[in-house]
């Protein structure tokens, strides 16, 4: 049996290779990452059964893979968001059209994020469920771009910093696409148009 290491790009739509630069973070690097940090949840939160809480759609990959490697009792829900427009969406306001179908009063509660950039949404979303009297609430984000920070949120969970560069990949998407590639890569500049 061959243990040679699948290339970065193998099975990457050709659409989708000439949009990408370069690799930023690979597959293997990833689940790495998301098996430490489930490791490290499990331990923070054995015999506390948390609830897992995600906003749609880009976190649906980190979540799941997330989940799988946390091998406690856990509960899991997901929000769904919409800006009301643009500066409102600037100031980190918005509409939400998924609420949580959990209650989460007196629970454990982590905030589960694919990335975090200027925080502002995310502040919001923090205050918002803090005003539910969860029992604790902290974040685990696997993507941060610290060099964008508005406000200060400082995740519990971390998986990786990212440089000030305009990635795609594993749930991060340009224009609804890219989200299914299973590693991190930088768009090149031209692609912002496609």
């Amino acid at each position: 049996m061959s243990t040679t290491k699948k290339p970065p790009l193998a099975n990457t739509p050709d659409v989708y290779l000439e949009a990408i630069s370069h690799v930023l973070i690979d597959e293997e690097t990833l689940h790495k990452r998301i098996k430490e940090m489930g490791e490290n949840i499990a331990s923070d939160y054995k015999d506390k059964n948390p609830v897992l809480v995600g906003v749609l759609k880009g976190v649906v990959f980190f979540m799941a893979d997330l989940i799988m490697a946390t091998p406690i009792p856990l509960e899991l829900d997901f929000m769904s968001i919409a800006s009301y427009s643009p500066s409102a969406r600037d100031l980190g306001y918005v509409r939400i059209t998924k609420d949580l179908d959990i209650c989460i009063e007196n629970r454990h509660v982590i905030f589960v994020e694919d990335i975090i950039d200027t925080g502002l949404t995310l502040g919001y979303l923090l205050k918002l469920l803090r005003t539910r009297n969860p029992a604790s609430l902290e974040v685990a984000v696997l993507f941060d771009k610290p060099t964008r920070r508005l406000i200060d949120i400082r995740p519990k969970y971390l998986g990786f910093h990212l440089p000030d560069l305009f990635v795609v990949g594993y749930g991060l998407d340009y224009r609804e696409q890219f989200r299914n590639l299973p590693f991190v890569g930088v768009l090149r500049p031209k692609a912002l148009n496609l």
